[in-house]
């Protein structure tokens, strides 16, 4: 039984407004167990399934407990791959938006200097992979002594890529006298025994989402150079708004999209050995439904929140169950249902097998569409091909919509300081501190969000208003 609304935590005002913007009507399941837990200061280790809610269930505590006033990191939330510590950040800034919490994503494939950058800004909190954080603090350049909480998000992935033994030697970095957090999908024992060792009397939270009912699984017996043909009539017949196709290797990634891309479907990939900035890209594209169908490695599997992905597609059966979970867990989020297919060669039927023990149903095997089904359905498929996909509806939105950030060309060598800059501009008639959000203050730039639809109007006042004694020239920013 879901809680009414989020107001029965007795969250700040602050929070509630955010949350209220993102459209967070009521708990899911982890959050109503998680969040009081957090605001209590207690450890956790948090089990449930994918597309449950968990970000919001750390997030929202530690928005929260951090104190705005305090300029080194507060909270450390370490993931497995690059696409979930930015999603993660974006979710803490949009929570934390009116409290002005600053969070940092810090990943490989990315500047170092600029990460290091940064992080000598106020920094409330750090999202960021186990290399590139433990990178940090071997450097001296992440600062942990004000440190008071650890999350490990997605642990079962961390162990699946060998990341374990660099999540230890992070944890032995921090200050003892902390909040650990630790969520999972799945609890191996190595998990387990993360949290025995690291983790203070943890309350175990385990959440059986209603995955399986909201998810409906098939598979479908095939052989490997009849795959590409079932692909299409598979996407014909079932033919959704948008779609993941799994394989499991790079290589398998790019033959079957460049196939596909070939054939005019709305389709675009993402692979580890893409490089950083096409990832994202790939993923916002994605997120805001300019193409239908994306063709991926297990990196997609992860953290990655569309709206509204209808079905996923195992074009390639996982090697391990545990990534099955995680594949499927793409649809069928937020309550909506969803449709799993997966290609099975005989080879791949022990695969199966493991898969359906693992998860505890079986799943049903199905024939391929037949042929006069495909035809039947193929005009309204190349209709969808030539129709442009609507725009899908950002969450955060609503909660930045009344937001400018304006750029000033002056930061740390014109000896500025984020106090100079609320000090001014709350003296401007009709703005108050209230008004001004995350300030980023760097060697020759200041960017300053301003909150609640007064952006215009600072903006006007501060082209003859002067900081510090210094005239600035200042714009939105790009």
């Amino acid at each position: 039984m879901l809680m009414k609304s989020f107001a029965t935590f007795n969250l700040s005002e602050e929070i509630e407004k955010a949350l209220s913007g993102l459209q967070y009507k009521a708990p899911t399941t982890i959050q109503e167990k998680v969040i009081p837990v957090a605001l209590q200061k207690k450890d956790i280790v948090g089990k449930s399934q994918t597309g449950s809610g968990k970000t919001a269930a750390f997030a929202i505590p530690i928005c929260e407990l951090v104190q705005w006033e305090e300029n080194k990191p507060q909270a450390l939330i370490l993931t497995p791959t690059r696409e979930l510590a930015a999603q993660v950040k974006d979710d803490v800034i949009n929570i934390g938006r009116f409290k002005r919490i600053k969070a940092t994503a810090i990943f490989g494939k990315q500047s170092y200097e600029r990460q290091k950058l940064e992080l000598k800004q106020k920094t409330h909190v750090v999202v960021g992979t186990p290399g590139r954080v433990l990178d940090h603090l071997q450097k001296g350049t992440l600062f942990v002594d004000h440190l008071k909480f650890l999350v490990i998000d997605e642990a079962d992935e961390m162990l699946n890529m060998g990341f374990i033994e660099q999540v230890e030697a992070i944890i032995k970095e921090l200050p003892e006298d902390r909040v650990t957090m630790l969520f999972s999908a799945t609890l191996p024992e190595d998990i387990e025994n993360l949290s025995v060792r690291y983790m203070k009397s943890p309350m175990y939270i385990h959440v059986e989402e209603a995955a399986k009912v909201s998810i409906d699984h098939f598979f479908i017996n095939t052989e490997e150079e009849d795959k590409l043909p079932l692909l299409k009539d598979v996407t014909i017949v079932e033919n959704p708004d948008s779609c993941i196709i799994f394989c499991k290797t790079q290589q398998g990634v790019d033959d079957l999209y460049r196939k596909l891309k070939k054939a005019h479907y709305s389709c675009d990939k993402l692979h580890g050995s893409m490089v950083q900035e096409d990832r994202f890209a790939v993923m916002e594209d994605f997120k805001q439904g300019k193409f239908r169908y994306l063709v991926a490695t297990d990196i997609a599997a992860r953290g990655i929140d569309v709206e509204n992905i209808s079905l996923v597609i195992s074009f390639d059966v996982p090697q391990d169950k545990e990534r099955y979970v995680h594949r499927i867990g793409r649809t069928g989020r937020a309550g909506k249902t969803g449709k799993a297919i997966t290609f099975a060669t005989s080879r791949e039927e022990n695969l199966v097998k493991e898969i359906e023990e693992y998860i505890g149903e079986e799943i049903k095997r199905i024939e391929s569409p037949i042929h006069a089904e495909v035809a039947r359905s193929k005009s309204a498929f190349e209709e969808k091909m030539n129709t442009k996909p609507l725009p899908k509806h950002d969450k955060a939105e609503q909660v930045n919509k009344d937001i400018v950030k304006l750029y000033f060309n002056g930061g740390k060598k014109k000896k500025l300081r984020a106090v100079d800059f609320v000090g001014t501009i709350a003296k401007i008639p009709g703005v108050t501190a209230e008004d001004i959000g995350i300030i980023t203050i760097q060697e020759n730039a200041t960017y300053v969000d301003i909150l609640n639809g007064k952006g215009p109007l600072v903006l006007a006042a501060m082209k003859d208003t002067t900081i510090k004694g210094k005239l600035l020239k200042v714009h939105v920013a790009r």
